[in-house]
């Protein structure tokens, strides 16, 4: 599939990143479970520099890449949004542009409708 061809940009990855791994697998758990992700992998630890409150700050942090769909977004984020530790999560989304067929076909199987 190419991009630009019918319902490629229907998918998503979403970004968000925590201080702790334990959070990270109870935010992945819920939204598989809740199936408006079909997929959560997690990566860390890495390290972060922001500002955050007019000071330069880093953390250790875990990012968790999110498969999921655009319709599914708003109650991706307020689900994210009820379980997350900061006061200010990252929730950031990106459209799939380009996937293979098969691995479009499993992520529709695994999302609610």
């Amino acid at each position: 599939m190419k991009y630009g061809e019918p319902g490629m940009t229907e998918y998503i990855q979403v970004l968000t990143t925590v201080e702790h791994k334990a959070d990270a697998e109870k935010i992945a758990k819920m939204l598989v479970e809740k199936r408006i992700a079909a997929c959560v992998q997690i990566i860390g630890p890495l390290t972060s520099f922001f500002q955050w409150q007019g000071k330069l700050d880093s953390a250790q942090e875990y990012l968790c890449l999110i498969k999921s769909r655009d319709g599914l977004f708003s109650e991706l984020e307020a689900a994210i949004k009820g379980m997350h530790p900061y006061e200010v999560p990252e929730i950031l989304a990106t459209p799939i542009t380009r996937s293979g067929k098969d691995y479009l076909n499993w992520l529709a199987a695994e999302l609610k409708a």
